[in-house]
């Protein structure tokens, strides 16, 4: 990770002497000569660590004090120096804010060193414990830093699909090996010049520079995808799903874990704040996903009409094909009372004549003579319109993976509580309207 230092000094070549001592490949260093300027630097770049010196005009307590008041949502790590070699002096400056305190005239070598120390302890306190990569607000640091400079940088979201229903079939600890596999993988191929950090705990966010964003992504998705295998049984995988148990009976088709990648650059928008980068981040992440395999997607040029605005209306309508007519009544007396707009379908051949794509579709298999229902479900899976539609499967086949291979997403055996088939729905419109 790049650190970035300030050093607040007035004398031009203690100063940058300092710099030279302290500036790598892995740490930047500014120089401030007055408060005003180091605040704007502070603003811009939330330093990991500030450097004050005794050479400025007011007290230096009074600095530390004001430095810490001013960074309280950061945190920098604040270190004094100064020519007094006083206790008292250490003291002051210590309860005012500061983390340590050095004497001058310094010993380079052991300068240097605490200060790789203290910077070495402040990553280390932001680093993720499962994943060893810098967390949350790290990462939103990086980004802040970025957009500070005046020069092309590229944004990768990454999330990794499904990671919690992995998790709940099998177990944290196959979940957590998987997520340090994606975590070796990344970093295999990314250089010292690059950012990797977390963003939640299957979420992370790559910076980097344009020429390279979609190379990255591309090999992202093609090495995540080759070692999927490994993480799955035999059965499932040559299933081409997993069988989610909602309880002994209930079960819900859940696809594979894959990775959705969106890319942002400042090619076309010079993004000014943070919020704004992320949220061009998620719109395009959301454009890029796909139902059941890995993908990226960068973003281009508008192309839309000046101030025009796109936005997705709240689609929380389910469609209903029950034919039993005292079972359908109630489905929509329910489903209406939770405020959710009912669509009754009588036919299988009436779907050509939906106006609107419903979120959840609640299908009756049919009896064991016909199994309709399952027809009618294998054919809107090979219909592209309907592929991020939710699709429950009520029958009353025993059979899960008869009834799951169709591409329902919930089997759900009658007689079932209605209850637990609201709470689904239910579930099912949150997810779609994300």
């Amino acid at each position: 990770m790049h650190s970035v230092t300030l050093i607040i000094d007035k004398r031009t070549e203690i100063s940058v002497k300092y710099k030279k001592l302290l500036e790598s490949e892995a740490n930047s260093v500014g120089i401030a000569r007055d408060l005003i300027s180091s605040l704007k630097f502070i603003q811009d770049n939330e330093p990991d660590l500030i450097i004050i010196s005794d050479s400025m005009d007011n007290d230096l307590s009074y600095y530390c004090k004001k430095i810490r008041a001013l960074t309280y949502n950061m945190r920098p790590i604040i270190i004094a120096t100064s020519k007094s070699a006083e206790i008292d002096d250490r003291l002051k400056v210590l309860d005012n804010g500061a983390d340590d305190f050095i004497s001058e005239p310094v010993n380079s070598k052991e300068f240097a060193t605490r200060i790789k120390a203290h910077l070495r302890r402040e990553f280390e306190s932001n680093l993720d414990s499962k994943k060893l990569l810098p967390n949350r607000n790290y990462s939103f640091r990086a980004l802040k830093r970025v957009l500070s400079k005046n020069e092309p940088w590229a944004c990768l979201l990454i999330s990794i699909e499904n990671l919690k229903s992995y998790a709940e079939n099998y177990t944290e600890l196959a979940s957590d090996k998987l997520l340090q596999t994606f975590c070796a993988i990344a970093i295999s191929t990314l250089s010292s010049d690059d950012y990797l950090g977390t963003i939640s705990d299957g979420e992370f966010l790559i910076i980097t520079n344009q020429l390279k964003s979609e190379k990255i992504a591309n090999y992202l998705v093609n090495a995540f995808d080759s070692i999927i295998p490994k993480f799955y049984t035999k059965e499932d995988y040559s299933r081409g799903y997993v069988i989610t148990d909602s309880d002994d009976i209930a079960g819900r088709r859940s696809n594979f874990v894959h990775l959705t990648i969106g890319i942002v650059t400042n090619e076309f928008e010079p993004y000014k704040k943070t919020d704004s980068v992320l949220s061009a981040l998620r719109h395009v992440h959301s454009m890029a996903e796909l139902h059941n395999k890995s993908n990226y997607l960068a973003e281009r040029i508008k192309l839309s009409a000046a101030d025009s605005v796109l936005k997705n209306s709240y689609n929380n309508s389910v469609l209903i094909y029950e034919k039993d007519e005292a079972t359908q009544e109630l489905l929509k007396t329910v489903l209406e009372i939770q405020g959710l707009e009912f669509v009754r379908l009588r036919s299988k051949n009436d779907i050509k004549n939906i106006k609107q794509i419903p979120a959840v579709m609640i299908i009756d298999a049919g009896d064991n003579s016909s199994l309709e229902g399952l027809d009618l479900c294998r054919n809107l899976r090979k219909n592209s319109a309907f592929n991020n539609v939710k699709i429950i499967v009520t029958t009353n086949i025993h059979d899960k993976e008869l009834v799951l291979n169709t591409g329902a997403d919930v089997y759900l055996p009658k007689p079932y509580e209605l209850s637990y088939l609201v709470e689904v729905v239910n579930n099912f419109i949150k997810e779609i309207n994300l």
